[in-house]
């Protein structure tokens, strides 16, 4: 049982619908307004990789172009967008966590100490 989406011509929304018999479809009907004038859309779909495929896609020089090491923020989010390739979740305090660690750099000048 294909489950297919619909923009719906009357109130302008994108609907999901379960559609018992592929062979003898119903006419599908908005939940939303009840409006029966729906296009049948083109459905998003997964591609699943490997993990291999994973690593080589990270390693691509161009997955660095805008990442500056002396920025922690640059450096965060460089660290989201490899997690979310690797399908780890970083959590919801990673941006929190990243905020923290660069006022802690702001606060301490950023650099190595030196003795006089």
């Amino acid at each position: 049982m294909p489950i297919y989406e619909y923009a719906c011509n009357s109130c302008r929304k994108r609907v999901s619908l379960l559609i018992r018999n592929i062979h003898n479809p119903l006419t599908p009907v908005c939940p939303r307004c009840g409006g029966r004038e729906l296009t049948r859309l083109l459905s998003r779909f997964a591609v699943v990789k490997s993990e291999e495929s994973r690593f080589e896609r990270m390693a691509d020089p161009s997955n660095f172009g805008d990442l500056d090491e002396n920025d922690p923020k640059s450096v965060a989010r460089w660290a989201k967008r490899m997690g979310k390739e690797m399908g780890e979740d970083v959590g919801e305090d990673f941006d929190q966590m990243m905020e923290e660690a660069a006022e802690e750099e702001g606060a301490t000048g950023g650099g190595a100490e030196t003795e006089e």
